[in-house]
């Protein structure tokens, strides 16, 4: 069995050891979390190219030791010229090519964010983007070993993806998927995170390196235009809360499914999940998941078009409301507005001065929409892909609107005196795996590593796959199968492992200062502290 581990000063968890390492290296030369985050953002953005990168957006929960939790949205909006008549002669925007790269790139404008937090926060000069972007500039300039799930994911996409521009190039090297071991060099993106040394973060944005892109993205066909790169600044806001019986939790708040995660561990909060089998933890978390996607669908979108209060939502007397509703031995019907899911990585670390992040970034789709800008070597997003065409939805296409985001990141302090931030890729799986994670750990007391190896379920699509039943890794016992499947839960076996249900990871700050850390085995990441 592998075991957690632990270290006095600081702890780094991530998909990626190399992203792990990054991080680590920053703050043993003194560096915050924050500093080290922004390493592993930009390593993992190298060494996991179908997850995330450059071109997609991301999303920080930032918990201080003594200050309220404050999260930083690294989101793009959809491009000027992304207006229904764009899309005149399609019937839902593409998951696929110029057409679905029409949001602007958010998380380069997160990273800088959050380094501007970071000197407000401890008041020091930071790290140098030089220093923070090395690992990754390295890696993509000389290579870094190809991952059996980079090449597993390439190998679902190649007909779907080998024909965009800039992707045979860059992710079929001599014309073949590059296999699991091998060297895969990206000459272009090294550049260009170069340029992001030399001119700074920012110049993402406003300056030559954004000409280039915005030039680029022109001869594309992309809807997006320079003046929507120099209107992208990643903004803070005040995340979620839940007041549950072990703590406050918090999660990120509109345009992402943060409410989702905290209305699932809220309607849990009701049911004694304490003492409940593993069978009734699952039907308990999967039915409150049906509620709290419920409230998704009716909810969530761009906050500018939106005028209730979301934090409303997880009022007591709304909460005792949709508890009451679960049934212990019958599964509701099933057959919502499902949001295809998406690979993404989330990644954590706490220092020595008990700064926590949680960190989440994504391209959606893997290899995002296909497109990878060729001299600039950026693999762009497809999370517009989230609008509809339809006037009058709640996520209709509207220039410069924010996209509906399955990315949330989440953080806790208990009230035994304990820190936590956990998290995990997968669309619709992220509040189902978060719930299983805090269930299992804070509720039942199962080992935190324990708690991220055990098998996992997902109720709904993943990756676009169309199907809505409960999916389960086939380690969960025969028994406790048959009883969902009484219960009337339509079950899907999966294999041993499966990146189906996500990567995850989480750490705790106990109460001596002692930090643990687990990473998820289904990835190639690591826990690592000293």
């Amino acid at each position: 069995m592998i075991h957690s581990n632990m270290a006095p000063l600081a702890m780094v968890v991530t998909p990626h050891h190399l992203a792990s390492e990054s991080a680590l290296t920053v703050l043993r030369e003194g560096g915050n979390a924050i500093e080290a985050m922004v390493a592993a953002a930009a390593t993992i953005a190298v060494v996991y190219p179908h997850m995330n990168g450059l071109g997609g957006d991301g999303f920080w929960l930032i918990i201080p030791p003594h200050d309220d939790p404050i999260s930083i949205h690294g989101t793009g909006a959809a491009g000027s010229l992304a207006d229904r008549n764009f899309y005149k002669d399609e019937r839902h925007i593409p998951y696929y090519g110029p057409k679905a790269a029409l949001t602007v790139a958010g998380t380069v404008s997160s990273w800088h964010e959050a380094l501007t937090l970071s000197y407000e926060i401890n008041n020091t000069p930071p790290l140098s983007i030089s220093r923070l972007l090395r690992d990754a500039i390295r890696y993509a300039a000389h290579g870094m070993p190809v991952t059996a799930s980079q090449e597993a994911a390439t190998a679902m996409k190649i007909h779907q993806l080998q024909y965009q521009p800039g992707f045979a190039s860059t992710f079929l090297p001599n014309g073949y998927i590059p296999k699991t071991g091998s060297c895969f060099v990206q000459p272009m993106l090294a550049n260009t995170l170069y340029l992001l040394t030399k001119h700074g973060l920012d110049s993402f944005y406003r300056g030559k390196l954004a000409n280039s892109i915005a030039n680029e993205m022109k001869v594309l066909g992309m809807p997006i235009i320079l003046e929507d790169l120099q209107s992208q600044r990643a903004s803070r806001c005040k995340p979620l809360h839940l007041l549950h019986s072990k703590g406050d939790i918090w999660n990120m708040n509109l345009p992402t499914q943060g409410l989702v995660s905290l209305a699932i561990l809220g309607i849990t909060d009701r049911l004694n999940m304490q003492d409940a089998n593993e069978a009734e933890t699952i039907h308990r978390i999967v039915e409150a998941t049906k509620k709290a996607f419920l409230l998704r669908d009716v909810y969530i979108t761009d906050p500018h078009h939106i005028d209730i209060n979301i934090q409303s939502l997880l009022n007591k007397s709304e909460l005792d409301v949709l508890a009451s509703e679960i049934n212990d031995t019958n599964a509701e019907p099933w057959k919502a507005i499902s949001r295809p899911g998406g690979d993404t990585v989330w990644m954590g670390i706490i220092d020595n001065s008990n700064l926590a992040v949680s960190f989440i970034q994504s391209l959606y789709h893997e290899f995002g929409s296909g497109i990878v800008l060729p001299n600039i070597g950026i693999t762009w997003q497809n999370r517009g892909a989230t609008f509809t065409l339809q006037e009058g939805d709640l996520l209709a296409l509207e220039p410069r609107k924010q996209p509906f985001h399955t990315l949330n990141a989440a953080g806790a302090r208990l009230k035994d005196g304990r820190t936590m931030i956990y998290g995990a890729m997968g669309g619709d799986g992220q509040p189902q795996t978060q719930a299983a994670i805090f269930t299992r750990h804070i509720i039942q007391s199962l080992p935190l590593q324990q708690t991220i190896s055990a098998p996992r379920w997902l109720l709904g699509r993943h990756w676009g796959q169309s199907s809505d039943s409960l999916k389960v890794e086939d380690r969960i016992t025969l028994k406790t199968i048959q009883h969902l499947c009484n219960c009337g839960h339509k079950i899907e076996l999966l294999k041993n492992f499966s990146e189906i249900v996500g990567h995850a990871g989480a750490i705790i700050r106990h109460k001596n200062g002692m930090l643990e850390g687990a990473f998820d085995v289904r990835s190639n990441g690591s826990a690592v502290g000293f």
